[in-house]
């Protein structure tokens, strides 16, 4: 029977089952349970909302004390963490972690359902840590999430996902607080998942692109290339079980073409560029206006054919990587996460183009928008000292132009501020060390002051320590 017939089904047991009648708790729940399985089906909002009152109605014949409260506090709860994914909306989410919890309480160490409980409402913490960054949602899900797992030993037809959901957890909190033990655990337990889902099982997609992803995390972190490589390989495994039409072919367009440019960029092999780029322009066909991650396909794609630019200095990807990067700040208005981003990149393809073609309009707009990142990247935000840096050369630039003096002391301003957020150690300090020389003595040849000069001296001085021959 399939969906459509069950609706049906239990709309006639409804109606024969009148206001009184001792079972209609139970068909009320059934019928519920109907429409929220076409809901997951066919994706029809209306379906998802008569299930949430039908629960509500169905709860409400099941008093405290009722032997099935539990499960309607469970599936009603289960029908509005749908909901607000469908919607958006945070009040169902929060309504979903109030009756998780309340649906937990009614079962204890020992009852059957409990590992299901102890799973659903470990998801709605999550999700409510994705939508508002409150580290003790995250912290009580992953304990949620070990609790299930305790209850869903090897052989148990959960295990896998189990072992999936704690995985995401562990890997969101490394990558909120850093801590390496986290995401060496979440790749031992995507291994596991991975060994769980062989070929040919519905999931295996899914555990390819999880434990990529956590390699990847691992790769930016220590540079070991064995991690990046092997990354590569799961994208294009989940490629391959995610053919045209299927809904997550784009991610993994997008993560595999965003692989390969990572390691373009560490070994320099043209043919993983050129896949990046052809695997890219595939990812944002496949992302037309209207989605909700084209943003992030034009802005990869214009990534990558600025890279090709500088390898090649063909005009027509620099161009293109500014059209596409405008079409991206676009869609990223005020209040975007991904604003400063947008602003950064965009600034440094028109930089370069100030630099090829020497139109000062090019560099005027990239100073333009190199400000506004910089007032998005504020004390404290990780990327200030690249923003930073960007603006000073786009200024010394300026003033190599116009001999304009302002544009040269604000230059040497900010590489002191760079500087300051590049203490030693840091793998762009000798960098910062050469351009605030290289400012000062500008600066001494303009106006002619000693102590600029020395300045210059002692920090290129510095800067050559930390370039040692090779």
């Amino acid at each position: 029977m399939d969906s459509m017939d069950t609706v049906s089904h239990q709309r006639i047991e409804l109606a024969r089952c009148l206001p009184g009648n001792n079972d209609r708790d139970q068909v009320l729940y059934d019928l519920a349970e109907a429409l929220d399985d076409r809901f997951r089906v066919g994706g029809k909002v209306d379906d998802v909302d008569e299930a949430i009152d039908l629960h509500r109605a169905a709860l409400e014949l099941r008093p405290s004390g009722h032997p099935d409260r539990s499960s309607s506090l469970h599936h009603l709860a289960l029908c509005l963490a749908d909901r607000y994914e469908k919607l958006g909306a945070v009040t169902d989410l929060e309504e979903a972690i109030t009756l998780g919890r309340a649906a937990l309480e009614l079962r204890p160490p020992g009852h059957s359902a409990r590992h299901t409980t102890l799973n659903s409402l470990g998801y709605d913490l999550l999700q409510r840590f994705q939508k508002q960054a409150a580290m003790q949602d995250l912290d009580e899900a992953i304990e949620l999430y070990r609790a299930a797992l305790a209850l869903r030993p090897p052989g148990h037809p959960d295990h896998s996902w189990s072992l999936h959901y704690l995985a995401l957890c562990l890997a969101d909190r490394y990558g909120k607080l850093g801590a390496v033990t986290d995401l060496e655990e979440a790749i031992m337990l995507g291994r596991a998942v991975l060994e769980l889902r062989p070929p040919g099982h519905s999931a295996r997609h899914v555990s390819l692109n999880n434990l990529a992803c956590d390699l990847l995390q691992r790769f930016q972190k220590q540079a070991a290339m064995q991690d990046l490589d092997e990354a590569i390989e799961l994208h294009r495994a989940a490629l391959s079980l995610r053919p045209p039409g299927h809904p997550d072919r784009s991610s993994s367009l997008h993560h595999l073409a965003f692989r390969l440019a990572d390691r373009y960029m560490k070994l320099g092999a043209v043919t993983d560029l050129e896949e990046a780029i052809t695997l890219a322009r595939a990812a944002l066909e496949l992302r037309p206006p209207g989605h909700s991650a084209r943003h992030v396909s034009l802005s990869n794609l214009a990534y990558d054919l600025r890279q090709r630019f500088q390898k090649q200095a063909a005009m027509q990807d620099l161009d293109e990587a500014i059209e596409l990067h405008w079409a991206a700040l676009a869609l990223c208005p005020p209040g975007h996460p991904d604003r400063s981003w947008s602003l950064h990149h965009l600034a440094l393809c028109l930089a370069d183009r100030y630099k090829k073609l020497g139109a000062v309009t090019d560099l005027e707009e990239a100073i333009t928008l190199g400000r506004a990142a910089l007032e998005l990247h504020p004390p404290g935000h990780s990327a200030r000292h690249v923003s930073l840096n960007n603006l000073a050369c786009d200024l010394l630039q300026r003033f190599q132009e116009q001999a304009a003096m302002q544009d040269l002391d604000e230059a040497i301003e900010l590489y002191r501020a760079v500087l300051a957020l590049q203490p030693p150690g840091h793998p762009d300090r000798s960098s910062s060390l050469h351009y605030l020389a290289r400012c000062l003595a500008d600066r001494y040849e303009k106006l002619g002051a000693v102590t600029d000069l020395e300045e210059a001296i002692t920090l290129e001085r510095a800067a050559l320590e930390l370039r040692p021959p090779g």
